[in-house]
């Protein structure tokens, strides 16, 4: 069976488990009273999304994984075994799982717990570097060495630079991930792309293989949250589902030594996290003097009068750029 089938079902499946698995999670939710608290320094009219239920990233993560450990391993049976490749992705796979329950501790605490703020930001930077330490071991146990593919250069050798860099750019973009977390639907949409065209650079790169299936498996899960999540939203995904899916764009990136790539093609990530940056560093700077009307941007243009179906189609199509600017620097870099 071609690998393009294999992939295909492969998102078939994790699309299926996400979206019916939210037909019993979101009233599962509403009983357990697990609604999300909107704070009063979000906009004014995000008020009346008080009480929707979170933790909604359960539905994309048990398709995901499902799909993806069920794919990978048929796939190795009937082709050349599990190798490397295989265990590069279940690891990847076990990141993210771990970077999703980092969220989950902290989603109980904000809506079981009644403490809006979750767990402190010390207490998930501690959690967040232990995953990150613990994969890049087992990667190195694995085979996997301290080359990054760099665009018309080819690769090159951080040697013990790349264990520090490496763990900064994870715990980077899986918060960043996290902060894209704001409207109705869009950090599913983004990562959908961001998953739609990891699939196609795995293909040029020749990567026909596990890697292509848990890029499927990505994109599909992600439209089955969407069902779910897109304006307006019956169930939020929570940083269960946000910090899960930081751990997975990572995941997808480094199985194929795609870094720098990665940073392209989740730019709006990227954008979303340094919008906060600038802000709290110019108000400190200057007093109480603001870039953005709000942070982060996507609440900047919420703000200005952008509906939140703009805003993630705006940004969705800004991700395509990039992935296929991405796309067209790996087939001619």
């Amino acid at each position: 069976m071609e690998i393009g089938i294999w992939a295909f079902v492969t998102a078939i499946v994790s699309f299926a488990i996400s979206a019916v698995s939210g037909r019993y999670l979101v009233p599962f939710l509403h009983k357990l009273k697990y609604g999300q608290t909107i704070l009063d320094i979000g906009p004014s009219w995000h008020k009346k999304k008080q009480g929707t239920p979170t933790m909604g990233g359960l539905m994309f993560i048990l398709g995901i994984v499902l799909s993806t450990v069920v794919s990978v391993i048929l796939f190795a049976v009937l082709h050349e075994g599990f190798g490397t490749t295989e265990k590069f992705v279940i690891t990847g796979l076990c990141m993210a799982l771990c970077y999703g329950g980092i969220g989950f501790i902290d989603d109980y605490i904000k809506v079981v717990k009644k403490r809006n703020l979750g767990l402190t930001a010390i207490q998930k930077l501690v959690m967040q570097f232990s995953v990150v330490a613990l994969y890049l071991a087992v990667m190195r146990l694995l085979g996997d060495n301290t080359d990054i593919a760099v665009p018309f250069v080819g690769m090159v050798d951080l040697g013990f630079f790349y264990y520090i860099i490496m763990a900064l750019v994870i715990v980077g973009i899986t918060n960043a991930v996290n902060l894209t977390d704001g409207i109705d639907g869009l950090d599913g949409s983004i990562t959908f792309f961001v998953a739609l065209f990891m699939m196609m650079i795995a293909n040029v790169l020749g990567f026909f293989d596990s890697n292509v299936l848990l890029c499927a498996s990505v994109a599909g899960g992600c439209l089955g949250f969407l069902v779910w999540n897109f304006h307006p939203a019956k169930v939020f995904m929570g940083d269960t589902g946000s910090l899960f899916l930081g751990g997975i764009v990572c995941a997808m990136a480094f199985a194929m030594d795609m870094h720098l790539i990665m940073l392209l093609v989740g730019l709006m990530y990227l954008v979303e996290m340094f919008s906060v940056m600038l802000q709290v560093s110019y108000f400190k700077i200057s007093h109480g003097k603001r870039i953005f009307r709000m942070s982060p941007i996507h609440h900047h243009f919420e703000m200005g009068g952008w509906s939140e179906m703009k805003i993630v189609v705006v940004f969705s199509m800004i991700t395509a750029l990039c992935g296929i600017i991405a796309l067209l620097l790996v087939i001619f870099g």
